[in-house]
């Protein structure tokens, strides 16, 4: 087995650029696994679009849970690379590999125990519900493949090498694109499969990522096969150390999805512009955002790094100190983006009315400071997970989205009945209520001293 121990050099904002463009085009390429579905099925209408999307929903649910789980695992990897030493690295991969797989056989179970009856009572004919059922029968292999690879590619993220997940998108995609096209149509002798020929398409493609991610991940560890014990003495006991590690990242994952869903219950009860509205800005806001949470997620997995290298003095807090520059400046390109995105919606959406558009623009003030406290608390976020305080961070987002959020989203649209600014400024304000608790508790320092208590 090779393993490069970590340098011992401070990173430099390059090198944190370096571990964050990847992570951001990898994670808009994860989001994509489905939008390529959605676009691929749309030429064959709307009923069998609305088929792949009641299913697709449940598969972009556990490749969510998963992603928390794979973010985990890429922090326990950065520490123990931060280590240096073999019986770390090993541990933490295959700690969180089986943990992985755990959660995807409950998540296959669930679904298959309860999606038929969502399905036959969402879907609109029998022909949707048919449909639905054979796309996510084939789509949970991509949940299962997907299991494999995302740990995989948490193993090369937490070691630096982003660009290896990254790439391993790249090869998937084209051949998800191609087989999907063929089979959705029929095209070059293959058979005619419809909406499911989609999902076929996307299983494929997540297979060829995760050969992909093996040869170089055997090439790279030689698969630990010279690599005796485990850190926390036995196997058993790392699994459960890494579990208690990683259920908090999780738990802030279905919580905020939870959050999420609910909020977007309530914005039905809007006017249909203001719902709109709502409806066009938030995947913006995610993808706009990306760059800057990678940002601060790599920044997290050189902290994880130093830390396991025992750097918890002056060096650690001059690198956390220019990493935060750079998190402004990321946070000041987000801006940007958003202001052109507002800008430009007249023409990326000609159709819309007056009223719509009306509400996008008056979005604008809170999208421009937004990205600023959102990407200072992410950093807050992922450097104090490196220290291993993912419980105290979980405990934020919750007492943010279901003591704050959520709540006044209800209050303001069913009983005060305030406009769609008032209610797009709450995520602004979610930020601005997490800013103090996020960053007196890195200021404190504690985070420091969990990996060595670990």
């Amino acid at each position: 087995m090779s393993v490069s121990l970590a340098s011992p050099t401070i990173p430099t904002n390059r090198a944190i650029l370096n571990l964050a463009w990847p992570l951001t085009l990898k994670a808009m390429m994860l989001h994509g696994i489905v939008v390529i579905d959605a676009w691929l099925v749309s030429a064959l209408g709307e009923p069998a679009l609305a088929a792949m999307g009641l299913a697709a929903s449940f598969g972009a649910l556990l490749l969510g849970v998963l992603a928390a789980f794979a973010n985990a695992t890429q922090i326990r990897v950065a520490q123990a690379f931060g280590t240096g030493d073999p019986v770390n690295l090993k541990t933490a991969f295959v700690a969180g590999m089986i943990i992985s797989l755990v959660v995807a056989l409950i998540g296959l179970v669930i679904v298959w125990a309860l999606a038929g009856t969502f399905i036959d009572h969402f879907a609109h004919t029998p022909w949707i519900a048919g449909e639905a059922r054979s796309y996510l029968s084939v789509f949970l292999w991509v949940v299962t493949l997907e299991a494999v690879g995302q740990c995989m590619g948490s193993y090369f993220n937490g070691c630096g090498k982003t660009k290896a997940p990254f790439l391993s998108y790249l090869v998937a995609i084209p051949i998800n694109v191609g087989i999907s096209y063929a089979l959705i149509h029929g095209h070059f002798g293959l058979p005619e499969m419809g909406v499911t020929g989609a999902a076929v398409g996307s299983a494929v493609g997540a297979l060829a990522r995760v050969l992909f991610l093996a040869v170089g991940f055997l090439g790279m560890t030689g698969g630990f096969r010279n690599v005796a014990g485990w850190r926390n003495t036995t196997l058993q006991a790392s699994i459960r150390r890494h579990l208690a590690f990683s259920l908090p990242i999780a738990g802030t994952f279905v919580s905020n999805t939870v959050a999420n869903y609910v909020s977007t219950l309530l914005f039905v009860k809007m006017t249909v512009n203001d719902f709109a509205a709502m409806t066009l800005i938030q995947p913006w806001v995610m993808v706009a955002g990306t760059f800057s949470i990678s940002w601060a997620m790599a920044t997290g997995i050189a902290v994880a790094q130093l830390l396991g290298r025992d750097c918890r003095g002056p060096e650690l807090d001059t690198f956390l100190r220019r990493a935060w520059r750079g998190a402004l400046i990321a946070a000041g390109i987000v801006a940007l983006a958003f202001f052109g995105i507002i800008l430009a919606s007249g023409t990326l959406y000609g159709n819309l009315e007056a009223g719509t558009r009306a509400a996008l623009l008056s979005f604008l003030p809170f999208l421009l400071i937004l990205p600023f406290p959102k990407g200072s608390n992410a950093m807050c976020g992922h450097t104090l997970r490196a220290g291993g305080d993912t419980l105290y961070v979980m405990n934020i987002f919750l007492a943010a989205q279901w003591l704050f959020r959520v709540p006044l989203t209800a209050l303001f649209i069913l009983y005060l009945d305030l406009s769609v600014t008032w209610v797009f400024a709450l995520f602004l304000a979610e930020e601005l209520v997490k800013f103090p608790s996020f960053h007196l508790r890195l200021l404190k320092g504690e985070w420091k001293r969990g990996l060595a208590d670990d």
